[in-house]
């Protein structure tokens, strides 16, 4: 057996402390920001107001119902033209890429600067949270069984998960910083901050939960239980909202920070697998339109909207 390795009976447990002892650098970064996200989470549990809960579990939900209307149609669609389905992934990744500029990392320094004082402060406090979104979403990625329709299957242990598990987990890599992003935006009861984001999201889910099932269906696996799961991972979305929201309550500095953390979260998952699966066909012009398209629009929606 190779040095590190664990053996075929292993344990989940032992599965994972071999895969971190491969991958020690990742997963000391991992356990770094999971234990500052945890800690941010936990001062803000019982300091978000009611309202803030509130909004943020409305807009998780209606990003939900989203994520469900749009893989409804491979009830009856097996597929699209793949120019079409990339040019759809990559409207949605445009406007992931603008709801992290305009609706997280400006509000994020702006809030930062109030009470820093110092616009270099101020970028340090949102880089830091950026900095924890992304190394959290990395020792997700590194350290969760999921599959990719392109890459296949990857992380610990995914030998001994069904592929729809697989599946699923891959499209939690995805809902869950979007959810949480929500959270954020409206952890200050803020609606100039959250009804855009709120909007860029949802209309971005509907491609993408659309896309999802397809996969699911190419994939072998039935209409209805595709839709159901393509569907249902929405329900991650006001989860997210949940632990989004607790981030960004509490302490003054984790407002920004927090706004940082879901940026750099939403647009890890954008660079990491939404444009590469968008260029994988050769249709990288359709799908670069398609982004710029989101990105335009949900600059309008920031602005008519905040």
């Amino acid at each position: 057996m190779a040095s590190g390795a664990a053996s075929p009976t292993a344990g989940w447990g032992e599965l994972l402390r071999a895969h971190a002892r491969r991958n020690a650098g990742a997963a000391l970064a991992a356990a770094a920001a999971l234990g500052a996200s945890l800690a941010l989470l936990g001062q803000g549990f019982f300091d978000a107001s009611a309202d803030a809960v509130r909004l943020a579990l409305l807009g998780g939900a209606i990003a939900f119902a989203a994520t469900a209307l749009g893989a409804a149609p491979a009830l009856v669609v097996r597929e699209l033209p793949q120019k079409v389905e990339d040019t759809l992934l990559g409207w949605a990744a445009g406007m992931m890429l603008a709801a992290a500029a305009f609706s997280l990392l400006l509000p994020g320094l702006e809030a930062a600067e109030a009470l820093t004082g110092s616009p270099r402060l101020a970028g340090g406090v949102v880089v830091i949270g950026m900095a924890l979104g992304v190394l959290l979403m990395l020792g997700l990625d590194r350290f969760t069984p999921h599959e990719h329709e392109s890459a296949g299957p990857c992380g610990p242990g995914h030998e001994r998960c069904g592929r729809l598990w697989l599946f699923v987990f891959a499209i939690a890599l995805h809902n869950l910083p979007e959810g949480m992003a929500i959270g954020v935006g409206f952890a200050q009861a803020d609606l100039s901050v959250g009804v855009p984001l709120t909007a860029a999201i949802a209309l971005q889910d509907a491609p993408e939960g659309l896309a999802v099932a397809l996969a699911l269906r190419r994939a072998g696996f039935a209409p209805l239980l595709s839709v159901a799961v393509a569907g249902g991972t929405g329900l991650l979305e006001p989860l997210g909202a949940l632990a989004g929201v607790s981030l960004g309550s509490g302490l003054a500095i984790a407002y920004p920070i927090g706004l940082g953390l879901a940026a750099g979260a939403m647009v890890f998952v954008v660079s990491h697998e939404v444009i590469p699966e968008t260029h994988r066909n050769g249709h990288q012009t359709a799908a670069t339109l398609g982004l710029m398209v989101g990105f335009a629009l949900m600059m309008v929606l920031d602005t008519s909207l905040g």
